[in-house]
């Protein structure tokens, strides 16, 4: 270890050790490179919104009121199912309760992202689902995005209701309130995300001139599937 003259650890040794002992480090940084994506994306302002991860039986979740720029992996609270703190001393998101009711009743979520993006938002404003009219969003949601009935803020009932309108997609919006995207990684909640509030914007353009045509179910089907092999090292 490195030892000041008067044999003090210095402060960058410090912050090192500390760094080396934590649970989950590349993955609670991990959440912490999303939320800086979710602000450059424009999905987010300030300190909105939240990420969360399931790693085996922990539960990884971004604190209350914290801008994710300022975040160091020590500030991601771990947690179990139950909401036992495991290690953190960082309050969590206020939505802590919602975000474990949806992990519990969705096995096969392992990320979940909370915005309030303001596109996908609107759309949820005027109409009880994003219809299926472009294939990124398809590719990325699974399909068409439904419009879940109101819930507020740092209330189980956000969870409740995003369980009851996702279905087998990707993402939910939240009435007067936000959006909810889901995956197996954070990866795929983040592109579910991304491309929602894509579509959601080209959708108001194009209502602004007529009405958008959607996608036929094949088409939907086709666009889900060619979208599993997209990137690198696939096939």
């Amino acid at each position: 270890m490195i030892r000041s003259p008067q044999g003090h650890l210095t402060y960058i040794a410090y912050r090192a050790a500390k760094r080396s002992s934590i649970v989950h480090e590349s993955e609670r940084q991990e959440i912490i490179n999303v939320g800086i994506a979710l602000d450059r994306y424009r999905l987010i302002s300030l300190s909105g919104g939240n990420v969360s991860m399931r790693i085996g039986d922990h539960i990884l979740v971004t604190p209350s009121g914290m801008s994710y720029e300022t975040l160091v992996p020590q500030d991601v609270v771990v947690m179990d199912i139950s909401g036992k703190v495991i290690e953190g001393v960082r309050r969590p998101s206020v939505d802590t309760e919602a975000l474990l009711h949806i992990f519990k009743k969705l096995p096969h979520v392992n990320a979940i992202i909370h915005t309030h993006q303001p596109y996908a938002t609107a759309i949820g404003l005027v109409m009880d689902e994003l219809p299926a009219f472009c294939t990124t969003l398809v590719n990325a949601t699974l399909g068409a995005v439904t419009v879940a009935p109101y819930s507020s803020a740092a209330s189980l009932d956000m969870g409740v209701k995003a369980v009851e309108s996702i279905g087998d997609k990707r993402a939910v919006i939240l009435r007067n309130h936000g959006v909810v995207t889901v995956g197996p990684t954070l990866k795929d909640a983040l592109y579910a995300a991304v491309y929602l509030e894509d579509a959601s914007r080209s959708y108001c353009a194009a209502s602004a001139m007529g009405t958008p045509r959607s996608l036929t179910p094949a088409q939907v089907t086709e666009a889900v599937e060619i979208f599993k092999h997209y990137g690198q090292g696939k096939k």
